[in-house]
């Protein structure tokens, strides 16, 4: 019997991918956002792909604000963009 691949939607570009592909941004219980690298940490999980434009995609349709359901300030924002860039090189 094969193994399914759990397949995970980016909420930036809207498309389909394996959960490995994808980065996962989580909301703790503290209402803290933040990007989980580990993919473990405990909150509510969004995903996105770890493209800045994204990112961007997400943050001008407030699309994170609508999966966590909270404000989600600039700060946060600034902080996922820097980790992706960092992660990405």
């Amino acid at each position: 019997m094969a193994k399914t691949i759990p397949m995970r939607l980016c909420t930036g570009c809207g498309v389909q991918k394996p959960k490995r592909e994808l980065v996962r941004i989580v909301r703790a219980k503290t209402g803290e956002v933040a990007l989980d690298t580990t993919g473990k940490m405990p909150g509510r999980g969004a995903y996105i792909c770890p493209d800045a434009q994204c990112l961007l995609k997400a943050r001008k349709a407030k699309r994170l604000e609508r999966v966590f359901g909270c404000a989600v300030p600039d700060e946060v924002y600034d902080r996922l963009e820097e980790a992706l860039r960092r992660d990405g090189s």
